[in-house]
């Protein structure tokens, strides 16, 4: 049985019954939350029961909106660890570093946990045409749980997408396009295409089920931690999912009484100097962001000009007593490489951002030096071939191997 109780609009908190289809709020076309009936889950289900259930974000299921199981659409959503980045740390003179590898879920990356539950949701409800904008992973990632479903999709992507993420959703059988623009251009096709072609926008935040999987983060992170947050998350931003969605986790968590204190992280949304809408919004004291022109960054999953939710990531940072930061782009290779070098932990450009980031805030004070840091590395180092531009030295084996300069 699902503990979903209604639908509520993140802005204007107009209700709307759970069990149907829903987009956007229809009254002021804002993102919609997924409420539940909190103390009816504390009463079916204890923190100590998820010991024995599968290590994957179904074991949740309590908090998910899925009502029926069979409805379901996995490829083995396992839970991520929590790797402890030592020489990092020391790196940065800092006791305590963890990243947590999201790259080991299926499409290789975070959007994997969104695109699970938007899919088994679009299964419950029998849609059978899914179509999604996307700067690359999520792309991937809906074209392949549409495939899992047997459902078909369409997917729009900017031109200078990364050529592995055009490849992935090709061979998941998505009719996918390529535009002249970005991800908010894709998105107007979507739109557009709803009545043209009769298809679900599964954009983010523009369906209220991505956000559920994404929540699963903040979910595992705290029983992985023996239900004790850490002090400090680093987060690289675009449409912001994520982040929203661990905020919503804890939230949940601490109204059943899991969590074994009240004191909840502060939220850092990190961002590229190349496209930083929530760092300007942030700093100017406003609560929507202004769409970023020319937006431009190697870190293609956070160039997102115009965010949907950027008032509901703004509320999570505030709330935290967090901030939104921007990292210099022409830095993003050198984080990558030091963090793999360092400790062996291949990360993808967006997290190389949240290293920049970390540098500056431990720096300026925002984060002491002694406090519990966690990054999110969202994806797989080797969806970016184009993001590391590197010149190995070459040996020709027609003359003699020179060892000296070896």
């Amino acid at each position: 049985m699902s503990f979903v109780t209604h639908l509520e609009c993140a802005n204007c908190g107009d209700r709307y019954p759970a069990g149907e289809v829903h987009n956007l709020c229809t009254a002021c076309g804002k993102p919609l939350w997924v409420r539940y009936d909190l103390d009816a889950v504390k009463q079916r289900v204890r923190k100590q029961d998820l010991a024995g259930r599968a290590s994957t974000l179904w074991r949740f299921l309590e908090l998910l909106p899925v009502s029926d199981p069979a409805h379901i659409v996995s490829l083995g959503e396992t839970s991520t660890p929590i790797l402890r980045a030592g020489r990092l740390a020391a790196h940065f003179g800092m006791a305590e570093l963890f990243i947590k590898d999201e790259s080991r879920l299926p499409t290789g990356s975070f959007k994997a946990r969104g695109m699970a539950l938007a899919v088994t949701m679009a299964n419950q409800f029998g849609l059978k045409k899914l179509a999604v904008p996307t700067a690359g992973n999520a792309g991937g990632a809906m074209a392949t749980y549409a495939a899992r479903a047997g459902m078909r999709s369409w997917v729009f992507m900017p031109e200078d997408t990364p050529a592995t993420n055009k490849k992935e959703c090709h061979l998941a059988g998505a009719r996918t396009y390529t535009v002249n623009g970005l991800i908010d251009d894709c998105g107007s096709i979507v739109a557009r295409g709803e009545k043209e072609k009769g298809w679900f926008n599964v954009s983010t935040l523009k369906e209220p089920y991505r956000i559920e999987g994404k929540k699963t983060m903040g979910l595992e992170l705290a029983e992985q931690l023996g239900w004790e947050l850490p002090d400090v998350i680093l987060y690289p931003t675009g449409g912001g999912t994520g982040l929203i969605g661990m905020w919503k986790a804890f939230g949940e968590l601490e109204h059943m009484g899991w969590l074994s204190s009240s004191r909840r992280p502060r939220m850092i949304a990190c961002q590229s100097t190349g496209c930083a809408p929530i760092v300007a919004a942030f700093q100017q004291g406003k609560r929507f962001a202004e769409r970023c022109d020319n937006a431009s960054t190697i870190a293609s999953g956070i160039r997102v000009p115009s965010a949907v939710g950027d008032f509901m990531i703004i509320d999570a940072i505030r709330e935290s007593g967090g901030v939104a930061m921007a990292a210099p782009e022409e830095d993003i290779s050198t984080w990558m490489r030091l963090a793999a070098s360092s400790d062996g932990i291949a990360i993808c450009p967006e997290t190389a951002v949240c290293l920049g980031v970390l540098e500056q805030l431990l720096e300026s004070g925002g984060i002491d030096r002694k406090e519990k840091v966690v990054v999110f590395n969202t994806g797989a180092a080797q969806k970016y071939p184009e993001a590391v531009q590197e010149r190995l030295p070459a040996i020709d084996l027609t003359k003699p191997i020179p060892w000296d300069e070896i």
